[in-house]
């Protein structure tokens, strides 16, 4: 399933990616990579969600597509299609917060992405709620990201415990 995504994903932003323009959006394509291997440097062994792999690829294999494909794929989509106008923007968001929503829901009706430590659906569906405005501020003003990301991660690993005063080695013991 994960693979079926990376391949949705390269075909969209093949078809409507701005590839032309591909360095003006390659900041916020690493941010956003950046920002899943945070969350995997903090929560690890600790995960609050996590990706069931596909096949016998390991969860290593499958957060790589994640990461270096998918994400970076969905911030170039997001923003090479981000319309002007206030109705347009909003309903921008609520698309893009429904595609991530609902394939979360498919990924979790098939056993592939699981949850642990209070995180679940609809957490995901909040956090999404922030990650896309944050792809856009990331855009036209990183170092206002920047701040506003390491505030909402002190709130994210605040609000679920997250044991970053643990060595990774002894969490989840």
């Amino acid at each position: 399933m994960h693979f079926v995504i990376g391949f949705i994903i390269i075909g969209a932003a093949y078809r409507w990616g701005d590839w032309r323009n591909w360095k003006k959006y390659h900041s916020t394509m690493m941010y956003f990579a950046l920002g899943n291997l945070l969350y995997h440097y903090l929560c690890a062994n600790h995960l609050l969600w996590q990706l069931m792999p596909d096949f016998s690829l390991s969860h290593s294999i499958t957060e790589m597509i994640y990461t270096f494909i998918v994400f970076p794929a969905t911030a170039l989509l997001f923003l090479t299609n981000y319309p002007e106008g206030r109705m347009k923007v909003v309903f921008h968001y609520i698309q893009w917060e429904l595609i991530y929503g609902g394939t979360e829901y498919v990924l979790h009706m098939f056993g592939r992405i699981q949850y642990q430590y209070g995180w679940g659906f609809w957490w995901s569906l909040l956090f999404d709620c922030t990650m896309f405005p944050m792809l856009r501020l990331f855009s036209v003003k990183p170092l206002l990201a920047y701040l506003v990301s390491a505030v909402l991660t002190v709130f994210w690993v605040v609000l679920f415990k997250v044991p970053v005063n643990v060595p990774i080695e002894l969490r989840g013991s």
